[in-house]
């Protein structure tokens, strides 16, 4: 008893719960309906909830960091340049990010604002762990962070999810998606 309480301690949290379990985690999937958590976009006061913004047509990427260098030079430009973005719906970015980074890497890939995505922090994590796609990036990222994923929304419910089967991994097929 007193060793498996030692061992507990050295497992960090957010895996914890997956090494104890025998059923695999309840991450997000298709009919799922879009989790109801306060994001926020530009500054902390300006709170944007995607339950409320998607009840039509969207997608959500998830990326586990801004400005990192996967993220900036090839998933997210591929959304951001490819021809049938405007037809997609409304396209949200969202990391475990405060909002002032996430406003800063949204002007950096498009400068002038005109493919409309925006650019949402999740500094808590919330709507990630509700989502159940956080993991611990604390060696790297310096805490919790979100995998990289897209989901496809449809009035407000999942439609298809593509979560990476890694924490780093990219796949450049993601924009093709749309």
């Amino acid at each position: 008893m007193l060793a498996s309480k030692s061992l507990l301690r050295q497992v960090p949290p957010l895996q914890r719960r997956a090494a104890f379990h025998a059923t695999a985690t309840a991450r997000v999937k298709v009919g799922d309906t879009v989790p109801s958590v306060d994001l926020v976009e530009s500054s902390p006061g300006n709170k944007v909830n995607l339950a409320t913004e998607l009840k039509g047509k969207g997608i959500i990427l998830g990326v586990p960091a801004a400005f990192s260098p996967s993220c900036s030079n090839s998933h997210v430009p591929g959304y951001l340049n490819h021809p049938k973005l405007q037809q997609a719906g409304k396209v949200f970015v969202v990391s475990v990010n405060d909002p002032f980074v996430m406003k800063a890497w949204g002007t950096s890939l498009d400068p002038q604002g005109s493919t409309n995505v925006r650019f949402l922090g999740d500094p808590s994590a919330k709507f990630t762990e509700a989502l159940d796609l956080a993991f611990d990036g604390a060696a790297i990222f310096g805490g919790n962070r979100s995998k990289r994923y897209a989901l496809l929304i449809e009035g407000g419910k999942v439609q298809q999810a593509f979560v990476e089967p890694d924490n780093t991994g990219v796949n450049g097929e993601l924009p093709n998606l749309i």
